[in-house]
């Protein structure tokens, strides 16, 4: 059951936010007073009362003990579906050691209030017999001090939506013919759809800037990235691979990037040396042409 119970510890600095001092404590029991709230005061922007259960919330399962609560109030000034989210710990006056007992919940420390649950605490605060022994110094001269302190989380929280899909017959082949006879700096494939994005493979035939006249450079390309919307991230786990036409010995490298609207083109400069590439015992190059592939493995829209 939720609120039974508690971390405990001592400090010798009072709560930051408020005391609530009872003089005659023993006249709410002898009144038989089920509950005895506190002034609204002011803490982390919102109004609250400590709620004290003088013999225990016994609803809550705290026969036996003193149960504290914390009440959010003036909630009606809130938006419909308010929210408040806190981080809270409840306190007792040690009048003998000059100390505070903090009291924390067990289970969840940070609660969230809310229009159908108002009240968080915890009914099993202190036990009557621990409470009313004054060698333990809370209740003294029929004198107690309970307090709170509040501090309120704010929502940041962002929610990723992720669903993974394992596309079929998700592979790009493209032939590249007159391979030795390509003076363009870069050349794209057809343009592919897979999962309903589309794709092409680049391959600089004597590789890019960082390599060049060195690798043959590929590369996987979001074909229309003004389509996706601007947050949208789509993350791929593919396979490039330039086929060896004479056994299945191909050359692939497998590679997991998250493509955006802004990062459109993922791959290696240095794919293959173009050695390599023209050494005919290595079956890449076959009459003068080569295949290059991506084969996709996992897709997902991330949003």
């Amino acid at each position: 059951m939720v609120g039974l119970g508690g971390i405990t510890r001592k400090r010798s600095f009072p709560p930051s936010h408020y005391l609530f001092k009872i003089e005659a404590f023993s006249l709410l029991v002898e009144a038989n007073v089920d509950k005895y709230k506190s002034n609204a005061f002011e803490a982390a922007g919102h109004q609250w009362r400590l709620v004290l259960y003088p013999t225990g919330n016994k609803k809550s399962n705290g026969g036996g003990y003193i149960s504290l609560y914390l009440e959010i109030e003036k909630t009606a000034n809130l938006c419909l579906d308010w929210e408040v989210n806190v981080d809270f710990k409840l306190f007792v006056f040690d009048q003998i050691r000059d100390q505070y007992l903090v009291v924390e919940d067990k289970e969840v420390p940070a609660r969230r209030f809310y229009e159908m649950k108002s009240e968080w605490g915890i009914s099993q605060f202190l036990s009557q017999k621990t409470f009313n022994d004054a060698a333990n110094g809370y209740l003294v001269d029929d004198c107690c001090t309970f307090g709170a302190e509040i501090f309120e989380i704010q929502r940041t929280l962002k929610l990723e939506k992720s669903v993974l899909k394992k596309p079929s017959g998700g592979t790009i082949t493209w032939k590249v013919d007159n391979f030795s006879k390509l003076d363009q700096n870069s050349y794209k494939s057809p343009v592919v759809s897979i999962d309903d994005i589309k794709w092409n493979l680049r391959v600089y035939p004597k590789g890019d800037t960082r390599c060049k006249d060195t690798h043959l450079s590929v590369f996987l390309v979001l074909a229309e990235p003004h389509t996706l919307p601007p947050k949208l991230q789509v993350y791929v786990k593919y396979k490039l691979r330039l086929r060896n036409q004479i056994n299945s010995n191909h050359l692939e490298i497998i590679a997991e990037v998250r493509f955006t609207s802004s990062a459109t083109e993922w791959g290696y400069s240095k794919f293959v040396s173009l050695k390599d590439v023209y050494d005919s015992s290595m079956g890449y190059m076959v009459k003068d042409s080569l295949t290059v592939e991506a084969e996709f493995i996992l897709i997902s829209k991330t949003e």
